[in-house]
């Protein structure tokens, strides 16, 4: 009796690491939602703050003499320390552009592509003075120019323009001095790049529909 007690007490955890062997470990890693790089991880914490109307924390980002509680949170998303105060200043500058507004925007194009859009209906990027000239200091600078990166994000709010992609400006910023990413001639480039006239899907669908001849006799 005792033998037979014991082979079933050794049953129970036996079964018991079976049926955790029957986990499929693929559904559960499934399950885990995916990681997304730092500076993204940043973006979004940064959109949160505007979504849910947290105007304390963007104050704080826009003090940045002061060492607040949101610039070390800000810092927190570097991967490495020697990046923490590109990602606290990036995140001053969201929130520079971000005072006052009432919805996030993540934007797009690299900060060269983003300061085409400076100006007015007479002229923007290229063909406005003001620009032309940031646009020159910025991409002259051998150490990150913060002082003009602060200007660019300020005429890119005046001019209720879309502001460049904040993950990108991280990624570029990280890579500053890096010879062979060449940040500061890729942005030279989109920001010196041709404009290109674009059709209206509507006049494209217009002109595939115009006049096309039929047989009479049908």
């Amino acid at each position: 009796m005792s033998n037979t007690t014991d082979a079933n007490a050794d049953d129970g955890p036996e079964s018991e690491q079976e049926t955790g062997a029957e986990q499929d470990p693929e559904t559960t890693q499934a399950a885990l939602p995916p990681e997304h790089p730092p500076s993204e991880q940043l973006a979004r914490w940064l959109n949160s703050l505007v979504r849910n109307r947290d105007n304390g924390t963007l104050a704080e980002l826009r003090r940045p003499r002061v060492k607040e509680d949101a610039h070390i949170r800000a810092g927190w998303y570097a991967p490495v320390e020697e990046q923490r105060e590109i990602y606290e200043r990036v995140a001053f500058l969201f929130a520079v552009y971000h005072q006052g507004a009432d919805r996030a925007h993540k934007g797009y194009d690299t900060l060269g592509g983003a300061m085409r859009r400076i100006g007015s209906r007479i002229g923007r990027g290229p063909k406005d003075a003001g620009a032309t000239r940031l646009n020159a200091r910025v991409v002259s600078s051998r150490s990150i120019p913060w002082r003009h990166l602060q200007h660019a994000v300020a005429r890119l709010r005046s001019c209720e323009q879309p502001p460049p992609s904040w993950s990108q400006l991280v990624e570029d910023l990280v890579r500053w001095t890096d010879r062979e990413a060449k940040i500061r001639y890729r942005w030279a480039v989109d920001f010196h790049k041709p404009w290109r006239a674009t059709r209206s899907p509507l006049r494209k669908t217009a002109a595939r529909t115009t006049s096309v001849p039929t047989d009479q006799n049908t």
